[in-house]
């Protein structure tokens, strides 16, 4: 049944009341027409409950916008949806990825996350390429994935808006990783399912490592907002030490825009519940809007967290991930680095819930709660400790 405008419908009842579902619900492709966007393909989902959201084509099939009765959610940065063929992928040093960098839902990887490195080449078949240079958090988000379908499917009185595509991160003598994307949500829904599969197409053994950058912004990010998590342990800070303490933002709570605010990126340790979900929460009760993310931490066993405030460019981010904030070297030192055979795969699932109303926040809470309970203390002191990551192999 769909649960739309205060009704429960069957399918013949939601026919009835519309020449098309798209009155009121639906998945549309369309192409951006100006700027530094121009000529990128967008899908358009709308599930009828006020949750509207778009999924970029030709940027991994990435979600961008994201509102909730005209409440945005996702950020949008100064840098724009920029089209890819725009993006400079080793340019300044390996940093201007942030010059694409936007919306709710960056994917990083496919072979490296994290800052810039330089790494050994030995799953290159290639003389003359004994290291490979990588920029801030891969290659895998700026790449056009190839639509292999979308639409509207109906199970019995269930309506589900779907899309799926096909990113390949691929080179001569290298990597030959492709990512396989479904995106769903149903009609009368708040909730955006994503499921990912990583498979190395190729014959090298190759590295893989992965993690969503999911970034909210104003309204649901505001003065006041909160950050909801399982924390069991606060594990680092890149601006621990003197700093810790200087800018007056602990992990918690977010301010309202700080001219000249710096970056601050912090390494949970997360708990599952019993069914091994995460579940992490944004919630601005002024407004009565949260967002929950839920991932599995099998699959994604580490979690940032990134505050940038700055006046202009205000956003929170979420990011589970599959490694530690070290990154790609410490990863291979520490025996963690994931390594795929031909044929191999990783799968990955997340859930975006949009929290509607107090009622639904305070459910989200006492959800995450449940699994142990966060650090009362805005600034707790991080404890070095990185968890061993087992199966890697």
């Amino acid at each position: 049944m769909v649960e739309l405008y205060g009704q429960t419908l069957t399918r013949r009842q939601v026919s009835e009341r519309s020449g098309m579902l798209s009155q009121f619900a639906g998945v549309r492709l369309m192409t951006l027409g100006d700027g530094v966007e121009r000529g990128i393909r967008l899908l358009e989902f709308r599930t009828g409950t006020g949750l509207r959201f778009t999924a970029l084509v030709d940027r991994a099939l990435d979600i961008a916008d994201c509102e909730h009765a005209g409440r945005a959610i996702g950020w949008h940065s100064p840098a724009g949806f920029r089209h890819p063929g725009l993006h400079e992928p080793e340019g300044e040093a390996g940093l201007a990825w942030a010059r694409s960098f936007s919306g709710l839902l960056v994917t990083c990887g496919l072979d490296h996350i994290l800052g810039p490195a330089e790494v050994p080449a030995e799953t290159y078949l290639y003389p003359g390429k004994p290291t490979v240079r990588h920029a801030l958090h891969g290659r895998i988000g700026t790449i056009p994935a190839r639509l292999t379908g979308y639409g509207e499917a109906w199970d019995g009185d269930r309506c589900v808006l779907w899309a799926e595509g096909i990113v390949q991160q691929s080179t001569v003598f290298g990597e030959d990783l492709h990512l396989l994307r479904r995106i769903e949500a149903d009609v009368g829904g708040n909730e955006i399912r994503l499921t990912d599969r990583v498979v190395n197409h190729g014959f090298l053994r190759t590295p893989h490592m992965y993690f969503y950058h999911v970034n909210v912004g104003h309204p649901l990010l505001d003065q006041g907002t909160r950050t909801v998590a399982p924390v069991a342990d606060v594990v680092w800070a890149a601006h621990a030490g003197e700093r810790y303490r200087a800018q007056d933002v602990g992990y918690r709570t977010a301010p309202a825009p700080v001219d000249g605010f710096r970056e601050q990126v912090w390494q949970h340790e997360l708990a599952a519940d019993g069914d091994g979900a995460v579940r992490v929460a944004v919630v601005n009760e002024r407004l009565g809007l949260g967002l929950e993310l839920v991932t599995r931490k099998d699959q994604l066993p580490c979690f940032y967290q990134w505050q940038n405030f700055q006046a202009g460019q205000y956003a929170l981010g979420i990011e589970p991930s599959t490694h530690h904030v070290l990154g790609n070297l410490a990863a291979r030192q520490r025996g963690e680095m994931i390594w795929l055979e031909h044929g191999e795969s990783r799968a990955y699932e997340a859930k975006f819930r949009v929290l509607d109303g107090i009622a639904a926040i305070r459910a989200a809470e006492r959800r995450i709660a449940a699994i142990v309970r966060q650090p009362e203390d805005e600034f707790p002191l991080p404890s070095g400790r990185f968890p061993a990551l087992g199966g890697r192999s």
